[in-house]
């Protein structure tokens, strides 16, 4: 008689996810540059455009690098990530913190090439291994918890991503108010140490084996046509259903395949490494998360100038930064609280639609496109004043989580979990694409727009003519989401036809 397999709320997998959570919470703090960078770049005397090249920096460490943290972990194990990311961590936001408590000279008149230099390396470090904490804590939630409950694991993990911003805001407005090396010194050992604590505590938990065998459609390079085989599932597998777990319950082997097939095989799990480049489900995937990922990165990036453009058109001759760096704190925090609800909510609607309806989770990614969209809509066309910005933050941000959450669990649905960390690092390079594009139409669209000098206490020119300011980078954002709206559809289409195929050939 087989074992019954330990419970999945026990002190085991409860630990587990609660480290993977607290790890997940310290390698989100790339999102938190813009609540040091405008004193970053006063005190060194640091253009727009330089501090846009070193925030970049921390977004290139985090997607060019995933796809070698998800191999490594697949591969050797999620444990091994743990601990360079913590170095790197420390490392780059240490880098930052004594470049900032040096300064420059008197006999400066701005920060020399290679303190520029050094502090886009540093960046890089911290991006490095905040991506090396978050893949090892993606991969063993999903390989801890069966397919009944990974969505909710996964939303709850990916919104500890989401919400590291709002902790570490809060931190700089209520802790260290005005004290930017203090809150640098938060990032360094606040970011580090939860993945020095995972080293010894974060371990896979292993999902039983179904102890009936399961019908994998595989499809072949042609991907409209396809062969069932019935292969025995290992333990290595990770497939297991709620229903198979029980080798002991009172349902008969053909209930239980009927219940467990179709929802937890993973109907393109034998595309990974080089083959996952022939999958045109991969590329539709890849190509909605630049555009989606990039729309968010270009707005929480810029959601600061955003501010203060508005603010400043509202009151060109009472320029006040303290009472500007408040509105700014208000978007990261709106951003933050509602990516992390949004994380957490579409993971439980997720579960629950695939539970109850059967509705596979791919036809709920069609709102993710929906809510950007509709706070670019907003933004370009009703926003004028900075009290009002909040409405286009809390869309974005919804979207925007919902977005990392449930492409993550759509990854486990379509392509298994023997491949699920290489699969998502190289999703995760999208935003390369899509947040450069963006980014830089923002930044030099604004630029075409600043041409009157305020006392800032920065010494930088900036643009009077409120949303006018940007709003011709919004008409490119929108395009893009309405492309991405498409994409969304034809994944769903897709994964569709492909269920019903795979029903009609058991």
């Amino acid at each position: 008689m087989a074992a019954r397999p330990a419970s999945h709320f026990g002190p085991r997998p409860v630990i587990t996810l609660l480290v993977s959570l607290l790890v997940a919470l310290a390698s989100g703090t790339n999102y938190v540059f813009s609540a040091y960078a405008p004193q970053l770049a006063a005190r060194l005397h640091i253009s727009h455009t330089q501090l846009n090249a070193i925030a970049l920096a921390g977004n290139v460490g985090v997607y060019s690098s995933s796809p070698l943290w998800g191999i490594t972990a697949d591969k050797v194990g999620p444990q091994l990530n743990l601990f360079p990311g913590f170095c790197f961590l420390l490392a780059g936001y240490s880098g930052i913190r004594i470049i900032y408590d040096n300064g420059i000279s008197a006999s400066e008149s701005s920060a020399s090439t290679s303190v520029i230099l050094l502090l886009v390396f540093f960046t890089l470090m911290t991006g490095v291994g905040s991506a090396g904490g978050y893949t090892t804590a993606l991969n063993v939630t999903a390989r801890s918890f069966p397919d009944s409950l990974r969505g909710s694991a996964l939303g709850l993990v990916v919104s500890g991503f989401g919400l590291s911003a709002f902790i570490f805001s809060f931190i700089a407005q209520h802790v260290f108010p005005g004290k930017t090396s203090y809150l640098l010194l938060t990032l360094a050992l606040g970011s580090a140490l939860p993945p020095l604590i995972g080293v010894f505590v974060i371990k896979p938990i292993p999902l039983s084996a179904p102890s009936i065998h399961e019908t994998v459609a595989v499809v072949t390079d042609d991907v409209d046509s396809r062969t069932p085989l019935i292969p025995p599932i290992s333990q290595n597998a990770f497939a297991e259903s709620s229903f198979a777990s029980e080798s002991n319950s009172s349902w008969g082997i053909n209930e239980v395949r009927k219940k467990s097939i179709p929802e937890d095989s993973a109907l393109l799990q034998h595309f990974h490494g080089r083959k996952l480049f022939a999958s045109v489900d991969f590329w539709i995937l890849f190509c909605s998360l630049s555009l989606l990922s990039g729309v968010g990165l270009m707005y929480i990036n810029n959601v600061g100038s955003i501010a203060q453009v508005l603010y400043i058109h509202e009151h060109p001759s009472n320029y006040n930064p303290i009472e500007i760096s408040k509105w700014q704190a208000t978007q990261v925090s709106t951003i933050s609280m509602i990516s992390f609800s949004g994380r957490i909510l579409i993971g439980l609607l997720s579960d629950f639609t695939k539970a109850h309806w059967n509705i596979p989770r791919s036809y709920l990614f069609v709102l993710v496109p929906l809510c950007v969209l509709a706070s670019q809509i907003l933004l370009a066309s009703h926003i004028n004043v900075v009290s009002e910005l909040w409405k286009s933050s809390a869309l974005l941000g919804l979207g925007y989580g919902m977005l990392f959450s449930l492409s993550t669990t759509i990854v486990t649905e379509w392509f298994g979990l023997a491949h699920f960390s290489e699969t998502l690092g190289f999703l995760t390079l999208s935003p390369l694409v899509g947040g450069n594009v963006f980014s830089i139409a923002f930044g030099r669209n604004l630029d075409r727009h600043s041409n009157a000098e305020i006392p800032t206490g920065l010494s930088l020119e900036v643009c009077l003519e409120g949303r006018s300011c940007y709003v011709d980078t919004l008409y490119l954002t929108i395009a893009g989401c309405v492309v991405a709206v498409f994409l969304s559809l034809w994944a769903a289409w897709r994964d569709r036809i492909r269920r019903a195929e795979k029903r009609l050939s058991e």
